[in-house]
């Protein structure tokens, strides 16, 4: 009998370098609608039909370590219409650590970058929100 794949354990990698996160938030494809009519149609409805792709955003979740600015360093590298684009790799992983499902962004770069609020009465980890952008995803289910 198989099961579903468990989400806690997998891996992105970018530009040959191996990048940590906790949580990856919003891994979707989408595509807009396009609504078209012709002033001689019969009918009062609109038809539809498949347009472009939308650049979609995620979002990696982490917790704020020492030393480690990756997130920052690779936000600071956008000057106005300049910018490192990196392939993110997102690895869904089995209890043998082989890859069984693996999500391809390619062309991807940071829009935004966000930290927790700070509370003086919380002992929870400070994490920071990286936002990315990309212009393609590929995915691959083995």
């Amino acid at each position: 009998m198989s099961y579903p794949l468990c989400k806690f354990h997998f891996q992105i990698d970018w530009g040959g370098s191996r990048l940590s996160a906790t949580e990856v938030v919003g891994l979707t494809k989408e595509i807009d609608v396009v609504e078209y009519r012709d002033g001689a149609m019969p009918t009062t409805t609109k038809s539809l039909m498949p347009g472009l792709t939308k650049p979609n955003r995620i979002t990696l979740k982490r917790g704020v370590i020492k030393g480690d600015n990756e997130y920052y360093n690779w936000l600071s590298t956008v000057k106005f219409d300049k910018v490192e684009k990196r392939d993110l790799f997102i690895k869904l992983l089995d209890e043998n650590h082989e890859m069984v499902m693996m999500w391809l962004l390619k062309n991807a770069f940071p829009v935004k970058l966000s930290w927790s609020d700070l509370k003086a009465v919380s002992n929870e980890p400070v994490m920071e929100y990286l936002e990315v952008v990309y212009e393609e995803m590929v995915v691959r289910n083995e």
